[in-house]
């Protein structure tokens, strides 16, 4: 007689959650966690997080420094590392841009810095928009004319900026151009306060922007999302969803707000 398969005891789907929440207790804690804390927060009988974590440890997503004693394994920072060197912010922030574009009917653009300049890498924007010049894709323009270009000036401190005003002699575009130092000292305070900066006609007359940063894993200001509009309908009411956005979009690139 042809024996059948048994069923496994334990249901794989319950395996899966109890390794994820093993891991998850390990990853509070820096240094190692005894085998008795572990069963303790995970509900499990120590036999069967003993058994768990073994498995673990043959792939070693989990590691044994001492008998007893466990913490996370370097199998999850490769893998960790695989997967920030496949994140991309233009791929990461494309739908949320488009669902903002929508939103506000207005050019949403992505930024970088790239030495003094902002260049512009993505951009939602409908011809509706009412704009009379959208960024192109590519293009480029000085740090302190430009709303995202100022988040980025305000993280730096207070010699590479007045490296930066020398070396490019602050040049002014349109007659709201901020030219001076000191002045420009002022709105990058205000940046650094509120976490969100303002093109207020600087770059291009009949054009104001509003900009969010976004952030990396390491907490690093990677990029900028804006948004431009004709100089009086930029809607006060778009910065909480600008903001919200970002840091959607920031969430994606695995950054996490510090607690306090």
């Amino acid at each position: 007689m042809k024996k059948t398969e048994s069923t496994p005891a334990t249901p794989t789907v319950q395996v899966l959650e109890r390794m994820f929440a093993l891991l998850e207790i390990l990853a509070g804690r820096e240094e190692s966690v005894p085998l008795k804390e572990i069963s303790e927060k995970s509900g499990l009988h120590p036999s069967t997080a003993h058994r768990i974590l073994n498995d673990l440890a043959v792939g070693r997503f989990v590691d044994r420094p001492s008998a007893g004693n466990y913490r996370l394994g370097m199998r999850l920072l490769e893998l960790g590392n695989l997967v920030k060197a496949r994140l991309s912010v233009r791929d990461a922030a494309l739908l949320p841009m488009r669902e903002l574009h929508k939103l506000t009917q207005q050019p949403v653009n992505l930024s970088m810095r790239q030495g003094d300049e902002i260049v512009y890498v993505e951009r939602a924007f409908s011809e509706r928009s009412g704009m009379q010049v959208v960024r192109a894709i590519g293009g480029r323009a000085p740090l302190h004319l430009t709303s995202v270009g100022k988040l980025f000036l305000a993280f730096d401190d207070t010699q590479r900026l007045r490296a930066y005003a020398t070396r490019t002699g602050l040049p002014g575009q349109t007659r709201n151009s901020i030219t001076q130092l000191p002045v420009l000292e002022r709105e990058l305070s205000r940046a650094r306060q509120y976490g969100t900066a303002r093109d207020n006609e600087e770059l291009e007359l009949g054009v104001r922007c509003m900009a969010a940063g976004i952030y990396d894993d390491q907490n690093k200001l990677v990029a900028g999302l804006s948004i431009s509009a004709p100089a009086d309908r930029l809607d006060e009411s778009w910065l909480p969803k600008l903001e919200a956005t970002a840091h959607e979009i920031s969430a994606a690139m695995g950054y996490k707000a510090p607690s306090f």
